[in-house]
Parts: C-alpha cells; structure tokens; sequence
C-alpha cells in the first residue's frame, strides 16, 4: 500500500473514531441520568419489587426485612439504582449502536437487523414480568412454607429476609429469565446466518432440554421451583423458535425462487 493510500484511509478511520466517542458519551450519559433518577426513588423501586413477597405473604404488614451493616442499605440502593438504570438507558444505548453500525449495512440488512432490535428488550421485558407476576411469587411462597411456628416444645423459625439478599434473589431471576427469553431471537439469528435450521432444531430437542433444566440449574437459586419456573417458558419459546425459524426459511426460498425466475 502507497503512502497515498494509508493517508487516504486516515480520515474515515478518524471520523469513525470520532463518532464512536460521540454515541458511548451519549450512552454513558444516558445511563448516568438514568442512574440519578433512579437513585433518587430507589426505596419506592424496592417497595414495587416487594410487591412478589407480599403476593406470596398474603399482605406488607406480614413482611419483615432487615440489614445487618450500617452500609447494607445504602450499596443495595447502588446496585438497585444501577439495574434499574440498565433497563431505562438500554433503549437509547441500543438505538446509538443501530446508528453507528446501520451505515456500513444493506438496506435489506438494516431492515431485517431492526427486528430483532426492537425484540431484544420486548422479550426481555416479558422475562421480567414473568418473574414478577409468577415466578418470585411462587418462589416466596416455597420459602415461606418452610417457616415453622413456635409453641409445643418446637422453637419458632421465622423468615426475616436480608434487604440486599432479597434483591440479589430478584435481580438474579430477572436476567436468568430475561436472558433465556431471548431464545428466539437467538436461534433465528443463527438460522438467518445459516448456522442450523428448523429440522436440526427438531433432532436437537431431547438435547436442548437437558441443556435448558441444566442452565436453569445454574441461572436461578438451589430450589427447584424456580428451576422448573425458568426451564418450562424456555422450552415452550424453543419450540416457538422451530415455528419462526420455519417461517424465516419459508421467507428465504420465496426470495431465491424470485430471483431465479425469468422475468
């Protein structure tokens, strides 16, 4: 390569930088103000996630939890604040991704990339509802069965939950459920790169079902509800990847079949 030419590919290389910088400052910006926000109401988003337990406690009044470090509460608004920073920042950090990559794309690539954008914190946003509408009140109610009242020469076993303990178990089970709510979108990725298709996906089930128990296994808390809360949506949304890979499949050779008619 000529002197001329590696001066020629310096400003584009530069300009990319520079727009590089521009969308992570924004991003991070974004994310910062979503982090103050947050911070400023985290006890009220603790108090919406307590929701789940007093579902399973029957009502608020029954509920007792306690930190055990004068900075327990405190770090567990931190990392409360930070999570929910996450979830509110994820759309314009998404979108400031899309926008520095979709030039270098195809129209037909960016058409078939927005999906899959817009389906990412859609399905994500399911995972979490599910675990605050089923999963962590089941959960809590597996738990709370295990208390043991006093009296009758038995000694009295009372759940008293950890604040930051609590929210450990509750941050861990929405990205355990929303990550493995992203199965469709996954799998299509790959069949649309032509890593599998819709019959592999079929022979490949018996597998994907132990492969699935197993990851519930590590993502969720040692009991088996939430195991099996987590691993049955995951199979059901496997499955529901056959049909839409098919279809994406079905899509494809329409396309080919087009092309390789005469006009």
């Amino acid at each position: 390569m000529s002197q001329a030419d590696i001066d020629s590919t310096k400003a584009p290389l530069i300009e990319h930088l520079i727009e590089l910088r521009s969308r992570l400052i924004r991003s991070i910006l974004a994310f910062a103000i979503a982090f103050g926000v947050c911070f400023a109401v985290a006890g009220h988003i603790f108090n919406l996630l307590l929701v789940p337990y007093e579902i399973a406690a029957g009502s608020a009044e029954a509920i007792r939890l306690q930190y055990t470090a004068p900075q327990e509460y405190f770090i567990t608004q931190i990392k409360l604040a930070m999570f929910g920073a996450g979830f509110i920042s994820f759309p314009i950090v998404a979108n400031q991704i899309y926008k520095f990559v979709a030039p270098g794309l195809y129209k037909n690539e960016r058409s078939a990339f927005l999906p899959y954008l817009v389906a990412t914190p859609v399905l994500f946003l399911m995972g979490a509802a599910f675990v605050y509408f089923a999963a962590m009140p089941l959960a809590m109610r597996f738990f709370l069965s295990m208390q043991q009242a006093g009296g009758d020469g038995h000694a009295s076993i009372e759940l008293i939950a950890r604040t930051s303990e609590y929210l450990s178990l509750v941050m861990t089970l929405i990205f355990a459920f929303g990550i493995c709510f992203q199965t469709p979108v996954i799998l299509t990725l790959l069949a649309r790169a032509g890593f599998i298709d819709s019959q592999w996906l079929k022979d490949k089930r018996r597998y994907a079902i132990v492969a699935v128990f197993a990851i519930a296994a590590v993502l969720t808390p040692p009991d088996v509800i939430s195991q099996v809360a987590l691993a049955v949506p995951t199979i059901l949304l496997y499955e529901a990847s056959i049909v839409v890979v098919k279809m994406v499949e079905k899509k494809r050779a329409e396309a080919e079949k087009a092309e390789g008619s005469p006009d």
